[in-house]
C-alpha cells in the first residue's frame, strides 16, 4: 500500500494540467505606446484574474514577436490598445490568415486608431470605422443600443463613464452592429487642445460595435484610456463579454439581437476551443 500511494499521487499530478484546461485561449497583446502605457500595469493583474474567473487560459505579450509564432492556438486575439500599425508585414499577413480561419479579435481604444491611414486597408475595414479625432478625457453618459450582445449584460441602460471619446468616420462596410453609443449632449466635443478642431458625431456616435468579417469575429470598444479603467468591474465586465463573444461565437440573445450573429468557428479553429 505504502508502494501504491507514490504512484497515485505521481499519475494525479500527471493528470492536472488536463483539468487546468481552460474552455479557451486567448493572446493579450498590450504593446506600450507613447500615450498608453500606465494601464498595462493594472490591466495584467486584472486579465489574469479575469482567466481565472471565467475559467479560460490566456498568453500575455508586451510586444509584436508574438504575431511570428502559431496564432492558429488562439480562439481570441486581444489588442489591448495596440494598433495595427505595430505589426511587420508578415505578421500583418499571419494576422489576415488567422481571422479568415475562423479566429476572433477584440480591438480595444488606441488599435482602433492606424497610422498612416490607407497604409492597410483590410486592418481598417476589420476595425470598420476610421478614426478622426477626439476631444480631452471627459466624464459623459453611455447608452446600451444592444442589450441582447453579451459585451452589454453588465451595464446600466444609461453608465456614467469618463474617457477619450473618440470620433469616426461613415462605416467602411455593411453590416456594423452598434453596442454603444455616447450621448454628446453629456460632455463638450469641441473641448480639445489649441490649434485642434472636433465638433461630435451628433446623435449617432457609436463607442462599441462587432461584427463578421472575413471569416471570423470582431468586437471592437473605443472605451479604456485610462489606467483606472482596468480596475473597473463594469468596464472588466464590458470587455469580457466582447471577448466571450469574440472567441466563441455564443452569448448573443437570439430573441432580441438587433442583427444576425457572426458565422461559428470553423472546424480546423475549434482545437482552440477547449
Amino acid at each position: 500500500m505504502k508502494r501504491l500511494l507514490p504512484c497515485l499521487l505521481l499519475l494525479l499530478l500527471a493528470c492536472l494540467p488536463a483539468f487546468a484546461q481552460g474552455q479557451f485561449k486567448v493572446l493579450v497583446v498590450a504593446i506600450p505606446n507613447q500615450y498608453h502605457h500606465d494601464y498595462t500595469v493594472v490591466a495584467k493583474p486584472q486579465f489574469e484574474q479575469m482567466s481565472r474567473r471565467h475559467g479560460f487560459d490566456m498568453d500575455w505579450a508586451w510586444n509584436n514577436s508574438a504575431f511570428d509564432g502559431d496564432l492558429s492556438r488562439y480562439a481570441a486575439i486581444v489588442l489591448l490598445n495596440t494598433p495595427g500599425d505595430a505589426l511587420q508585414k508578415p505578421q500583418r499577413e499571419k494576422l489576415q490568415a488567422y481571422v479568415r480561419a475562423g479566429g476572433g479579435i477584440v480591438a480595444v481604444h488606441r488599435a482602433l486608431i492606424f497610422n498612416p491611414a490607407g497604409d492597410w486597408p483590410w486592418f481598417e475595414k476589420l476595425i470598420g470605422r476610421a478614426f478622426r479625432i477626439h476631444p480631452m478625457v471627459q466624464t459623459a453618459t453611455v447608452r446600451v443600443r444592444d442589450p441582447a450582445f453579451p459585451a452589454t449584460f453588465g451595464l446600466p441602460a444609461r453608465w456614467t463613464w469618463s474617457d477619450e471619446w473618440y470620433e469616426f468616420g461613415e462605416p467602411l462596410l455593411p453590416g456594423l452592429s452598434t453596442v454603444l453609443s455616447v450621448d454628446e449632449a453629456s460632455y463638450d466635443p469641441t473641448r480639445i487642445w489649441p490649434g485642434q478642431v472636433a465638433r461630435g458625431m451628433g446623435a449617432e456616435h457609436p463607442v462599441a460595435w462587432y461584427h463578421a468579417y472575413d471569416g471570423g469575429r470582431v468586437f471592437v470598444t473605443a472605451l479604456g484610456h485610462t489606467p483606472a479603467a482596468y480596475d473597473d468591474r463594469l468596464y472588466l465586465d464590458h470587455l469580457y463579454g466582447g471577448l466571450w463573444w469574440a472567441a466563441t461565437g455564443k452569448g448573443i440573445d437570439a430573441e432580441n439581437a438587433n442583427s444576425t450573429p457572426a458565422p461559428a468557428p470553423s472546424p480546423h479553429r475549434r482545437a482552440a476551443l477547449r
